[in-house]
């Protein structure tokens, strides 16, 4: 994540608020204020309520069905990050949780359909391998899944979508079924149908209700976490509607 990202989403905004109303002065309503709210925001976006708000406003997508399939050519599987010195696999990195659960997903879908699999992920750090050979790596090991195309160049998710497009047009493919978070998937299918792919979002890990009485506001830092995950997502559609990728 680049340092303007963090710099703009929780925790360090809130955190960035507060320093500055300390800076104002509380004692001054302005920075009052700004300490109120840095604290109040982070409090509210670490409740499972407010995170299962955020997450679920960016799930338009029901899960892909069988029949929806059938004139799809593809599978393509987005990378969602990668585990460093995960020596268990003996691959030196892993995939990172999200990515196994579209990895999962994947292999079922693949296992249901017979559809080809693609799977997208590069160096974001300059590490030494691509993620999409991680992930081809799990697909083989785990799931006994095989994987005709990796595309291991790309560092976001727009460059997901130019360069996947690239290698299946080659082999004449503009159908596929795509497979990301829930959350992620607005912006993914933004992207790929952008390149003139007919896309058939196929999202997984979506929101779970959140609980209910009291502990539906008891802040949690896994919420945090995934707050700002739906808060980064929907600032990328916001940048995508400013580039006029979205209507």
């Amino acid at each position: 994540m680049s340092l303007l990202k963090i710099l703009l989403l929780p925790p360090t905004l809130n955190v960035v608020m507060v320093l500055f109303g300390l800076w104002l002065s509380p004692r001054r309503f302005s920075g009052a204020l700004f300490v109120m709210l840095g604290l109040f925001g982070l409090l509210l976006l670490s409740t499972p309520m407010a995170s299962h708000a955020l997450r679920q406003s960016l799930e338009p997508y029901a899960p892909a069905a069988q029949t929806q399939l059938q004139d799809t050519e593809a599978i393509v599987i987005l990378g969602g990050g990668r585990d460093y010195a995960a020596p268990e696999f003996g691959w030196g990195d892993a995939p990172a949780n999200p990515t196994w659960r579209r990895l999962a997903y994947g292999a079922y879908l693949h296992r249901q359909s017979g559809l080809p699999i693609l799977v997208s992920g590069g160096r974001v750090h300059d590490e030494h391998s691509a993620e999409a050979s991680l992930m081809a790596a799990a697909l083989r090991d785990v799931f006994d899944a095989p994987v005709r195309w990796m595309e291991g160049e790309s560092r976001n998710t727009t460059e997901n979508a130019r360069f996947s497009t690239e290698m299946l047009r080659a082999d004449g493919i503009t159908r596929v079924a795509l497979i990301s978070q829930a959350w992620h998937l607005p912006r993914a299918v933004a992207d790929f149908e952008a390149q003139g792919l007919t896309v058939v979002p196929a999202p997984t890990e979506l929101t779970s209700p959140p609980p209910e009485g009291l502990a539906a506001w008891l802040p949690r830092a896994y919420h945090l976490n995934q707050s700002t995950r739906a808060l980064n997502e929907w600032g990328g559609l916001g940048v995508n509607w400013l580039l006029g990728l979205l209507p």
